[in-house]
């Protein structure tokens, strides 16, 4: 429900509006893991969330308006513009070289491999998204878009792209501890996507340098927070190595046999304490 959600979001308001504000389901799950599985919450992870929140209220201030195109045809007019298609090129270059040269060398080395091949062709997806989005509000609206070819392209690069990123990211996160994968991906994700949708879609068109500079500097609060929030989260205690005998005391205390007296079994006729 929150990725349909998130999906209609994109048709009604621009990606550098909606991106970003994503950060906020980071906020809602630390949240619910403090109430629900004591998972404490510490002081900078809190100055993180706060982080977060007036990020959002700064973009969210400071928003362009959206300009919904017509039908399909304009979506792919803006689509086929040089500066994107100079994006475009770029973004498959960079993701080729990611995939053929890099992986095979620093894949299990170097987060950036896994995470720079999701966060490109994420960016790619979203502008897809968005495109299949509008196509389907004006469908609704009575003015089909089903027989427009550039429909199913778009259709075709989101799947495409959607199975990309699910590879890459789980092979990021069977290699990579999860607290580290999540906020770069974050960062990077919103980064190239808010990239790709202003040179697409022109969300800063119209707007004065002024509330640009806002929304840049509420995108750098949110991502701050993001990565304080992360970065700050309580580990979870390794396990106990095997054939040790461990317990808790009180709920927060962990001792192990050379720190408390135990008695010690040897026959079924025979105790003794050490």
């Amino acid at each position: 429900m929150g990725e349909i959600a998130n999906f209609v979001a994109y048709i009604y308001a621009p990606a550098v509006l909606v991106t970003p504000l994503g950060a906020l389901s980071i906020i809602v799950s630390a949240c619910l893991a403090h109430f629900l599985l004591n998972e404490r919450i510490q002081k900078m992870g809190i100055v993180g969330c706060v982080s977060c929140i007036v990020g959002s209220v700064v973009i969210v201030i400071h928003a362009p308006q959206e300009h919904t195109p017509s039908s399909v045809q304009d979506i792919w007019t803006l689509a086929t513009q040089p500066a994107f298609l100079v994006y475009v090129v770029a973004t498959l270059s960079a993701v080729l070289a990611l995939v053929l040269h890099f992986e095979p060398h620093y894949g299990q080395t170097n987060i950036l491999v896994y995470l720079g091949i999701c966060s490109l062709m994420g960016s790619l997806t979203v502008v897809s998204i968005k495109a299949i989005g509008i196509a389907i509000k004006l469908t609704l609206d009575g003015m089909s878009q089903i027989a427009y070819p550039q429909t199913w392209f778009f259709l075709t690069v989101a799947v495409i792209c959607v199975i990309t990123q699910l590879i890459y990211l789980n092979k990021a996160l069977d290699t990579f501890n999860a607290t580290l994968v999540s906020p770069v991906y974050y960062v990077m994700f919103t980064t190239f996507t808010i990239i790709a949708s202003v040179i697409m879609f022109k969300d800063w068109s119209g707007q004065n340098a002024g509330s640009i500079a806002s929304e840049i500097c509420g995108l750098i609060t949110v991502l701050s927070g993001t990565i304080i929030l992360h970065v700050t989260r309580e580990q979870e205690p390794p396990p106990p190595p095997v054939g040790t005998v461990t317990w808790f005391i009180n709920g927060d205390s962990l001792k192990s046999p050379e720190e408390e007296h135990l008695i010690t079994h040897h026959r079924l006729d025979e105790y003794y304490e050490p």
